[in-house]
């Protein structure tokens, strides 16, 4: 068993992402609240338009139209035909490729910022 896999991983949910903006700008949760929705919704009517999205030092997220093709039932072995569809992609920028590789934080931009 890899480090990796032997971790007991953190889930990070809308809550936390919230509660990560409140404490960083010290505004109401509400208005936290609604500014993560509002980002969400912009990045998800991007993708569903067409449109790539790029975060500049995180990744780039794009559907994708994947094609018609024959695929495999794997318990069968059975050909089965897979029909076309649209899917999401995510490609990590270097920067955050680096950082997961080497399981390290990004630091606090400033003293006494949690860098959550």
């Amino acid at each position: 068993m890899s480090d990796e896999s032997s971790k007991t991983a953190k889930t990070i949910t809308r809550a936390d992402l919230v509660e990560a903006i409140v404490r960083r700008t010290g505004v109401p949760r509400a208005e936290a609240g609604k500014f993560l929705e509002s980002m969400l919704e912009r990045i998800g009517d991007a993708l569903v338009n067409g449109d790539a999205v790029k975060l500049a030092r995180f990744g780039n997220f794009q559907a994708r139209r994947k094609r018609e093709r024959v695929g495999r039932n794997p318990k069968t072995g059975a050909e089965v035909p897979i029909t076309p569809r649209r899917v999401v992609t995510f490609r990590p920028s270097p920067l955050l490729r680096e950082r997961v590789e080497k399981g390290q934080p990004k630091p606090a931009r400033r003293k006494g910022v949690d860098p959550d």
